[in-house]
């Protein structure tokens, strides 16, 4: 029997934000239904290789911004405080972590969690290293593999975020995936005056992601939609294509993992415009 062409290899990176599975102004708070369907339409590609990230929402955010651990520590504070908030949020993502598992496997699919903590590390907040090994593996031996924005161990802070949109800039340029997928509560990245009539940008480019900004009191503390807008112009430098695409309606990521060009935002593979 023929192997299978190179490209039907490749798999498709899938991050699910921690807006569409979670309630972010509450804490902790599941969308319990949302999360079900996501889980359900994500487990029923079983021809197409997957590797599922997904966001921290209101079970990580609020503490990050609470124990400071995006920023670098504040001058006299100890490293056992900032051990303690680090191990606190993590705990509070792993809580998420295995609810979305628990998804999967209602869904059918073969979940394998694979924490960044473990394989990953930062330096003053930014990603130093990160082994994709573990993920490749998993996909070899037909599994799912799972992971999530985590703290990690920071060689000059002891303990920072690492956000779900960096590890998958991260697997794009190690594992050279089919398309990444950014699975959110909007139709995309919304341009134009912020009080008139806005409209989703079918292109990201450079000049739509300067034009950006978070939202006033915005508790994300992975760089809000600038930042992933900035992670799908990195992905797509590295030859791969990446969306930001709906979960709120039925049917669209399906048809996304497949290949199928759905609406949305697309930083498309080669992209170096500043136009």
């Amino acid at each position: 029997m023929a192997a299978p062409p190179e490209s039907a290899r490749r798999p498709v990176v899938i991050k699910l934000g921690g807006s569409v599975i979670t309630r972010k102004k509450e804490v902790e708070r599941l969308r319990p239904k949302l999360l079900a369907r996501l889980a359900h339409e994500v487990a029923s590609c079983p021809e197409v290789p997957r590797i599922l990230l997904h966001g921290a929402g209101s079970f990580g955010h609020p503490g990050a911004r609470r124990f400071g651990l995006a920023r670098a520590p504040a001058a006299g504070a100890s490293a056992g405080e900032r051990a303690r908030g680090a191990a606190i949020v993590a705990t509070e993502v792993r809580r998420l972590h295995l609810s979305v598992l628990k998804e999967l496997l209602r869904a059918g699919a073969a979940p394998a969690s694979i924490p960044m903590a473990t394989h990953a590390r930062n330096r003053e907040g930014r990603l130093a290293a990160l082994d994709p090994r573990p993920i490749s593996e998993a996909l070899e031996r037909g599994l799912l593999p799972v992971s999530f924005g985590d703290v990690v161990p920071d060689e000059a802070w002891g303990a920072s975020i690492l956000s779900a949109d960096t590890i998958a800039v991260e697997l794009a340029r190690h594992l050279a995936p089919r398309r990444v997928l950014f699975v959110s509560d909007v139709p995309g990245i919304l341009e134009g005056p912020p009080t008139g009539r806005r409209r989703v940008a079918a292109e990201v480019t450079e000049s739509l992601v300067a034009a950006l900004r978070p939202p006033p009191g915005a508790a994300d503390v992975t760089g809000g939609i600038r930042g992933k807008a900035e992670a799908m112009l990195a992905i797509a430098r590295l030859g791969v294509d990446a969306g930001i695409i709906s979960g709120l309606k039925d049917g669209e990521l399906p048809r996304a993992i497949r290949g199928e060009l759905v609406y949305g935002s697309w930083a498309r593979a080669g992209t170096d415009e500043r136009g």
